[in-house]
Formats: structure tokens, sequence, C-alpha cells
């Protein structure tokens, strides 16, 4: 599937849902019921954001990054994150060579354009934390020396609910990488028996590329350039605001948490066919983006608040702007 455009943006925004609807077309034939889900996942992809992906074991966690990687080409890499997984077993080490009496760079599995870090919440802080600094630079420091990543970069993460038995919690600074955080859930009843009766019956299907990293590197650029009305960009000002005064929430969105919602925004709409972005846009990308940067004030989680909930009461206290406002 090819991306062209010839300057029109309805145009343009066509051309990229082709080339989306096949992305998650192929996807589905490996994760079954779960269309809302990936188009979150292709939403942060194109968007050139990080993805987390939260839920309990067994639901299709590390079927949907492989499933990402494998249609999008590129290389790939999988990493399973374990209690004594070290830093550099992620970025690499320098190795002295004696027959050549000098270090030499070994690079780590994170030089690939998808690298999935499975159960992330696995491994000790300091490990997450080698993550930091190629996720929001793109590069590898090695006794002082930079080595860059390939691009596209994408970091797919999944990770354990942290109420489950060998796990650690992520912190802010890490959580803060991801442009966003979904689950998945069980399927329901019809597909997984579909599922099931599939599997019975023959081996899981195949994925092939159906993009190239030069269409991704044309599609990312194409979602920067997705009008955003100055009345939606004050919308999501206002939202980002109002969790900053939440009464329930100790910290709230930062100026990067708005910036990410727009730019996670301009990759949906367009995902939809609109070259131009609505509240509506916003809305559904409120969760995904902004819930694992917000933090509850200990009286919140006392009364049982939940960030999901405290986000619904901000997105119905909040007006979005008339639509005669958006173009």
């Amino acid at each position: 599937m090819t991306y062209t455009t010839n300057g029109d943006p309805r145009s343009a925004a066509a051309g990229f849902q082709s080339v989306h609807d096949a992305v998650l077309a192929e996807i589905e034939r490996a994760v079954k019921g779960k269309t809302s889900a990936i188009r979150l996942a292709l939403a942060c992809v194109f968007a050139g954001g990080h993805l987390l992906i939260e839920d309990v074991p067994g639901t299709g966690k590390t079927s949907l990054a492989k499933a990402i990687a494998v249609s999008t080409a590129g290389t790939f890499r999988r990493i399973q994150f374990t209690p004594d997984l070290l830093p550099t077993d992620i970025t690499g080490v320098s190795v002295y060579k004696q027959n050549e009496g000098e270090f030499s760079f070994r690079a780590g599995p994170v030089f690939a354009n998808v690298v999935v870090a499975d159960e992330i919440n696995r491994a000790s802080p300091k490990t997450q934390s080698a993550l930091l600094e190629v996720m929001e630079e793109g590069q590898v420091t090695a006794d002082g020396v930079g080595y860059p990543v390939p691009t596209p970069f994408l970091v797919v993460a999944t990770q354990n609910p942290v109420d489950m038995e060998g796990t650690y919690q992520l912190p802010e600074a890490q959580l803060d990488r991801f442009l966003m955080r979904i689950e998945l859930g069980h399927p329901g009843l019809d597909v997984e028996t579909e599922l099931l009766a599939n599997r019975a019956a023959a081996a899981p299907p195949e994925l092939r590329a159906v993009t190239t990293l030069d269409q991704i590197g044309h599609l990312q650029h194409a979602v920067s350039q997705v009008h955003v009305a100055p009345e939606v960009a004050r919308y999501v000002a206002l939202l980002a605001q109002a969790t900053r005064v939440h009464a329930d929430l100790r910290l709230g969105v930062s100026t990067r948490g708005s910036i990410a919602l727009i730019r996670a925004s301009q990759a949906y709409a367009l995902g939809r066919g609109n070259h131009f972005v609505t509240p509506d846009d916003v809305r559904a990308l409120c969760g995904p983006v902004l819930a694992h940067r917000l933090m509850l004030t200990a009286k919140a989680r006392v009364n049982n608040r939940s960030v999901d909930s405290v986000l619904t009461e901000v997105l119905n206290n909040v007006p979005a702007p008339a639509p005669a406002a958006l173009w």
C-alpha cells in the first residue's frame, strides 16, 4: 500500500486512511475483536510516540506488539524484562578487543525500528530507566559517545497490573515518555469462540508487512500537517488547566502532555480520513494520552476515586468548541 498526495489536504487524508486501514486489517488477523484498541495503537505509531499496553496476562498484549512490528516492516527486537535484567542487556556494552587494543561498542537489542519491551515492570527500576534516554533522545550514550538508533523508532512496552506479584511501579518520569497507555481486556464470547475454533483447526496466521519504513516516515510527516484550529488548541489547554486545579489530583497534565494530546489527535483524525482535528478526536484520546500522566491525591484514593472518573468529570465540565470553529 502506497501513500501519495497531490497537495490537497482531503486527498492526503484519504491516502493516509488507505494505508492506515491496510495496516489495521493486517493486525486484526492476529488480534481479533480489538478494533478500537488497534486504532489507538496506530495513532500512537503514526504520531511518532511510544506505546504502553497494560493488562492482565493472556489478553494479547504481546501479540498486538508483534503484529504492529511485522505489519509496519523494519527491524524488530523483543526484550523479555526480568528481575535480573541489566541496563546493558538493553542498550549494549563496550567490549575491549585485545587484538586491536581498544574498546568497541556492541549494540544491544534496543537498536531496532520496533522494540517490544515485554513485561517491562518486572525489571528493576534501574533497568527500566535504561530506556529513558533512548525513548526521548533516540540514542544510547556509552563512554561519552552517542549511538543513534534506527528511524523510525518505536517502543511498544507491555506491563502487568502493579498489584501482581513480582512487578515494580514504573516511575512517573518513564511513564511520561509513553505517548499512550491502552488496555485490551478479554474478548467477547463470540470472538473467543471463533479464536478457539481457529486455533484448534490451524496454526496462527502468518502476518506480512503492508507498508515500508519510508512510508511510515511520510505518514508521520503527514500527521504534523493536520490542521488544528485555534479553538481546538484552546480546548486542549482548558482541559489541561482543569486537571491542574482539580481537587482530586495532586499532579495534573503538563505542557508536554497537552502537546502529546494534540499530536495523537492529529494522527487519530487522519486515520479516520479527516484533515483537521475535531473535539471528538480530542475526547477519544484523552484517556489513553493523559490518564497515565495524572496522580490522585491520597484523599481521592481513600474515597475510591479513579483517574478515569476524574477525566470524565473534566470532559463534562469543559465546553467543547462549536463545529463551525474547526476550520
